[in-house]
């Protein structure tokens, strides 16, 4: 999704968090909950972890997480959050510019939920390297928009959305490598900032590595 090309992503991004107060409601992404309660814990990578919600509840668990975001102040709030639930010790947060640079190292879960920008992000290259951080035996979860909410008739800037087919193609992982375990749309309601009720569709993709991978 792009709006605004000359924007650079580092500036929209501080600016919306520093600018209002907190974006998000606090808890976990939904599909994050269904797809990872039943994987062993082990180390996590959450890849645009915004606020912290999804890092601190995979520590909550038993993960040491890494929370990776491009905004300061996000992850500010990230370390306070987790701080507050007593998880601090499992969570570690990094600064990354996602397309230019990416953590290091390999990690039994590599998480991204909506994963969308409405300023540039390479997409395409932020995957493939979420997949080469996906240790042996792990696991990469993808969760992206499919489309705009259902009340959202004039939608604010052009975008394209995400297939389910179109982001496997994308980061053509060899089927004697990897395990296609979800692949999946999910309906959820959507409320509009002036309370109209909708639904919006996201997409699931859960894969796993080989453990000889």
């Amino acid at each position: 999704m792009t709006e605004t090309p000359a924007l650079k992503a580092a500036e929209f991004w501080e600016a919306r968090y520093r600018d209002g107060g907190r974006l998000w409601s606090g808890r976990p992404n939904a599909l994050l909950v269904r797809e990872a309660s039943d994987l062993v814990p082990g180390t996590a990578l959450d890849l645009g972890c915004g606020e912290g919600a999804d890092a601190v509840w995979l520590a909550s668990r038993g993960w040491q997480v890494t929370g990776v975001d491009i905004s300061h102040t996000a992850l500010e709030r990230a370390a306070g959050h987790a701080a507050e639930a007593g998880v601090s010790d499992r969570t570690a947060w990094e600064r990354h510019e996602l397309g230019e640079t990416f953590p290091k190292g390999s990690f039994d879960l590599v998480n991204a939920q909506f994963l969308q920008s409405p300023v540039a992000l390479d997409q395409r290259l932020i995957l493939r390297q979420a997949a080469e951080a996906v240790t042996a035996g792990g696991t990469l979860l993808l969760v992206m928009h499919a489309n705009w909410p259902s009340w959202q008739t004039e939608p604010p800037f052009e975008a394209e959305f995400p297939t389910l087919r179109g982001v496997l193609d994308e980061l053509a992982l060899p089927q004697t490598h990897w395990t296609l375990e979800t692949l999946d749309t999910v309906r959820s309601a959507s409320v509009s900032p002036e309370g109209v009720e909708g639904f919006r569709d996201n997409h699931v993709w859960r894969i796993r590595r080989g453990g000889d991978a």
